[in-house]
């Protein structure tokens, strides 16, 4: 029986939920369904917690008692949201895992893509490549990136799109319950995108609203990924009587995207789970991780970037009106997303070698 330490992103967004969720199911599959696996949030930011990261605590404790370490996914690397104490990370002795952590840039005021001013520092970055003994970077961004830096990385993409596998893991909402389209949204205060952008997105996801309606969808809800969208999602409710829904369970989370007629997204990770469960979807990018996972995915056509596209609201609007990408659609490139999930499969079996390996090794100093 083997004790694998999670190190991963919690804080507000249940999207991070999500990915878990594929994580530790794709973990189970692997490893066997008694698993331990002990969570660790990747920062104290958003947690009331001592122990987070790669610290001076979490290690003493990994080294004790955990056979293995994977740090992911997330966008651990985008915002340095995993915290890591350099000169201890030298003496952490069980294997360790990077997975589908991404780094990316942001749009600046010049509709240009920059660098983020909390992005991880070279340094960090450098050190935790070097510690892993398997890298799997989310996107060909973080990837290049680190390839530039010399470093020994390659791409994982996302866990979510093995969604589709775990269905039966996830409950069935009451029989009479009509879930209508979701608007997934991000609070335009919390997008990384020039001024005149946010103020768009009132106006956007309304014209979305309406076109959802007059193509035939009875109920439309704004889908909030994290509780500090809620204020922003309460003006569609006083205008337009659009009622709000969020959760901090991520079985419900994905049962209602599972039984949406429609979700348009702005958030990759209620896009990528829509598409694997064959919900018609329409997605929106504003940001260099969803631009690159999106094309190395090949579902770059499934919606708009709101910054580089002139035409964007009528795009999507007019990709609404055609029933979004669909179950059917996506059977073009069902096969290049088969070959993705075997070869995640495949390096967590490398993964699992090197935990058994080192069990073993253990092992002989048992008394």
């Amino acid at each position: 029986m083997f004790v694998i330490a999670n190190i991963r992103p919690v804080g507000h967004n249940i999207g991070n939920s999500a990915i878990n969720f594929a994580l530790r199911n794709m973990l189970y599959e692997t490893f066997g369904r008694l698993v331990t696996i002990i969570e660790f949030p990747a920062s104290s930011k958003h947690e009331s917690t001592a122990k987070a990261g790669l610290t001076k605590k979490t290690i003493h404790d990994i080294n004790r008692y955990a056979d293995g370490v994977i740090i992911g996914g997330g966008n651990l690397y985008e915002n340095d949201e995993i915290a890591v104490d350099l000169d201890s990370l030298a003496n952490l002795l069980p294997p360790l895992m990077l997975f589908s952590n991404s780094r990316g840039r942001i749009y600046g005021r010049d509709a240009r893509l920059h660098e983020r001013s909390d992005v991880i520092s070279d340094k960090k970055f450098k050190t935790l490549l070097d510690a892993s003994d398997i890298s799997l970077s989310r996107d060909t961004a973080t990837v290049e990136y680190a390839k530039k830096l010399g470093l020994r990385d390659q791409i994982g993409y996302c866990p979510t799109i093995n969604i589709k596998n775990y269905l039966e893991r996830i409950p069935n909402l009451p029989k009479d319950e009509y879930v209508g389209a979701l608007i997934s949204i991000r609070t335009p205060d919390l997008m990384n995108i020039p001024v005149r952008f946010q103020c768009r997105v009132p106006d956007d996801i309304n014209a979305f609203i309406d076109i959802l309606f007059r193509n035939g969808h009875k109920r439309v809800r704004i889908l909030c990924n994290d509780s500090r969208d809620l204020d922003f999602s309460q003006q569609f409710k006083g205008s337009r009587n659009i009622d709000t829904l969020h959760t901090n369970d991520v079985y419900e989370y994905l049962s209602v995207l599972r039984k949406a007629s429609m979700v348009v997204s702005y958030r990759l990770h209620a896009t990528l789970p829509a598409i694997s469960m064959g919900t018609p979807n329409v997605n929106i990018i504003y940001d260099e991780r969803a631009c690159s996972l999106s094309s190395d995915l090949k579902i770059g056509d499934v919606g708009s970037n709101m910054i580089t596209d002139a035409d964007f609201r009528n795009s999507i609007c007019q990709k609404i009106a055609a029933g979004g990408y669909t179950a059917s659609d996506h059977k073009k490139i069902s096969k290049y997303w088969d070959k993705i999930s075997d070869m995640q499969y495949q390096q967590l079996v490398q993964f699992k070698s090197l935990v058994s390996s080192y069990v073993e090794k253990n092992r002989l100093f048992d008394v």
